[in-house]
């Protein structure tokens, strides 16, 4: 019997890699509006806080004009509408991960920070039909994580006690969530922040690579 109902991952830098589409995305934006461009490594700690963040991290000490950041916003948004699966893919070891969850009966769903028809479009095109239960990325009527909210109301959806849920991510934003929610938690090394980042947060268990989680639940 497996010791959890139900996995909750996060999307970028837990199941994709989509670093470099983000990176190539936002940076054309910054130059359409004469803003610097920067490495595709710096976007490791740009992203996680949701598109608007994401954008405003980028800016440095322009975030603080919010009529050139909603500018910003709005041609990162079509940039990404375009090149969101250019360079986007899963990370090695995920697929068969999930496959393994599913065949063990436990409810697997996705909870990101990213622009819900992104998360939803991405998960389509990148992964077999039927692989999640439940897809969400940003939605209007919940905070973005760290609140606890989403993730509470993805457990009543499956009718899931907290402590029959993981969650799985791989930053402090991540760790903290799970923290909010009063549930399970595990790293994921492989991510974009690394495990530094994961312990600093509190995180007490990590997974070096996905197939690791299955020992977990």
């Amino acid at each position: 019997m497996s010791k959890y109902d139900v996995c909750v991952f996060d999307l970028d830098g837990t199941l994709i890699d989509s670093l470099g589409d983000l990176a190539v995305c936002c940076n054309e934006a910054l130059q359409l509006h004469d803003l610097p461009a920067h490495p595709v490594d710096s976007y490791r700690y740009f992203v996680g806080s949701g598109i608007k963040n994401l954008i405003k991290r980028s800016m440095g000490d322009k975030a603080d004009d919010e009529k050139l950041v909603t500018s910003v916003y709005k041609a990162f948004n079509l940039l990404y509408n375009e090149k969101c699966l250019e360079l986007t893919k899963p990370y090695k070891g995920v697929s068969a991960l999930l496959s393994q969850l599913r065949h063990s009966g436990i409810k697997v769903a996705v909870l990101s920070n990213k622009a819900d028809e992104f998360a939803k479009r991405i998960v389509d095109e990148l992964f077999d039909e039927n692989e999640f239960d439940l897809v969400w990325g940003k939605k209007e009527e919940y905070p973005i994580k760290p609140a606890p909210d989403s993730l509470l109301a993805i457990l009543d959806k499956f009718d899931c006690k907290k402590n029959k849920c993981l969650y799985i991510g791989d930053s402090d934003v991540d760790v903290i969530t799970a923290k909010n929610a009063d549930v399970d938690f595990c790293g994921a090394e492989w991510g974009f922040r690394g495990k530094d980042e994961l312990l600093s947060a509190g995180a007490k268990k990590i997974a070096v690579k996905p197939g690791e989680i299955l020992a977990l639940v």
